[in-house]
């Protein structure tokens, strides 16, 4: 497996915990606070997320089938998505395990 793959997941996995954090945020503005604006933020981040989620289930599909995971630990991965803030420990965790992975499958240095 590449560290691309990883590397794309992580910014994917950021961008959408990131909006969807924005997002809950959002809510709460226009439901519990009433603020004017609020309304259209949150149309505007909820389609973002939205659609970006889609382009995070590919990568950490993508990943998942790269890593070889079981069916539960992708189903896991791709939920994280949407619950606010799992993203980040997900992926925390997630880059951890593989990074180690990469570190034992990448080439030892040639020598001069």
């Amino acid at each position: 497996m590449k560290k691309s793959v990883l590397t794309r997941y992580r910014v994917m996995a950021y961008v959408t915990g990131v909006l969807l954090v924005a997002l809950t945020l959002g809510m709460i503005g226009k439901y519990v606070l009433d603020l004017g604006g609020a309304a259209d933020f949150t149309q505007v981040v909820s389609i973002a997320h939205g659609w970006l989620y889609v382009v995070y289930l590919i990568f950490a599909f993508d990943l998942g089938s790269k890593a070889k995971w079981p069916v539960k630990k992708q189903l896991w991965v791709l939920l994280a998505g949407t619950i606010p803030t799992a993203a980040f420990f997900v992926e925390r965790r997630i880059s951890h395990e593989l990074e180690g992975r990469l570190a034992e499958d990448a080439p030892a240095p040639v020598k001069a």
